[in-house]
């Protein structure tokens, strides 16, 4: 077959000229692609008789497998000066200083539910945790809810879409962590200590409220618990919290469907300079409601009310935080503001213990 020898030195003239690896997939497609010349003549060899196929073949698949050994050559060797070049241009002089490192920090909500579980576990309380998402029968009915109350119109609560013929019990955002209540009185029964700290969800949103916000509820029950023992234990709490002597509390009648007594619960508390201080001056401060369990919430947790008996409370876990660390907006929270968290958050190494100090 006449004509190969000006192919090859063509393109391999060709090959050795590319100067990147473009021009070189372009000599390939027009020696080697399906309309290229080298193909184009490997379809001659049909018309051929077996005698000139015979001579012609293997010259043309040399031919064929010396272009490509080039264009592979070729190509590995613009790779390996492409990376030359990258090395060259991003050299580094290790001996140079490091950049400053740009530290995380732990957010507010998490320091201050760190600190909320050190000291109710210092005083006897484990931490429960339990779904988001919950029925209506766990977020309402269990905790003595009424069907007509306000709390369970769609204007205050979440509620899941359900699609047309769905025969199942509605599902809710929960709008307070009292359903973990329920669940750990079924499952672990009586006596019980617990915290439950967790994010709850209710239809509000302004400076103070978001639809999203963190709470913590306590329980514990047992044969001989008191409204006693519950300002007890709160007063130690918010003396260990705000990290004073001590916190003096005011009990306020009110109504939980969920106790029965229930109790709003102030903190004496000073305001002056616009500055809060806890535990001197003449003001008071709303910090959380509680009470002693209703006979009806411990029936739905599995547990005998003429036997045990129990107390309650809550508190949102992001007003807690605003008060003891100063933080105007609620909604801030919230906003991912890198300013804002490196203003407010805490070191990683800042784990909140009771004999370091909670905010060390």
């Amino acid at each position: 077959m006449d004509g190969l020898d000006t192919l090859r030195s063509r393109y391999l003239g060709a090959i050795a000229e590319a100067a990147d690896e473009a021009t070189l997939e372009a000599v390939r497609l027009e020696a080697l692609g399906k309309k290229g010349e080298v193909s184009l003549k490997m379809r001659e060899l049909g018309r051929m008789s077996p005698e000139e196929r015979q001579s012609a073949g293997p010259a043309l698949n040399a031919l064929k497998d010396e272009i490509a050994s080039a264009i592979a050559g070729a190509r590995a060797g613009l790779q390996d000066a492409a990376l030359a070049e990258r090395l060259r241009a991003e050299w580094l002089d290790v001996t140079l200083p490091p950049r400053p490192a740009q530290a995380g920090t732990i957010h507010p909500i998490s320091q201050v539910t760190e600190e909320v579980a050190a000291i109710f576990g210092d005083l006897g309380f484990g931490v429960a945790e339990g779904p988001q998402i919950e029925t209506d029968w766990y977020n309402f009915d269990a905790l003595n809810i009424r069907p007509e109350h306000p709390a369970r119109t769609e204007m205050d609560t979440f509620y899941m879409h359900r699609a047309e013929g769905d025969n199942r019990p509605p599902h809710v955002l929960r709008t307070h962590t009292s359903p973990v209540q329920i669940r750990s009185m079924q499952q672990n029964g009586a006596p019980i200590r617990i915290i439950a700290p967790g994010r709850v969800y209710r239809s509000d949103y302004d400076q103070t409220h978001t639809p999203m916000f963190n709470q913590v509820e306590g329980l514990a029950i047992d044969r001989d618990i008191s409204m006693a023992n519950l300002k007890w234990v709160l007063e130690e709490f918010f003396a260990a919290f705000f990290e004073v002597d001590g916190v003096e509390t005011r009990f306020r009648a009110s109504h939980f469907p969920f106790t029965e007594p229930s109790a709003e619960v102030d903190i004496r508390c000073s305001w002056a300079g616009g500055q809060l201080r806890v535990g001197e001056g003449d003001d008071w401060l709303e910090v959380l409601g509680s009470g002693m369990v209703h006979p009806h919430v411990l029936r739905s947790g599995g547990i005998d009310p003429d036997q045990w008996q129990g107390f309650a409370f809550g508190m949102g876990i992001d007003r807690i935080a605003m008060l003891k660390y100063g933080i105007p907006d609620l909604r801030a929270f919230f906003d991912s503001d890198l300013r804002w968290l490196r203003h407010y958050g805490f070191s990683a190494l800042q784990t909140p213990t009771l004999y370091a100090g909670l905010g060390a």
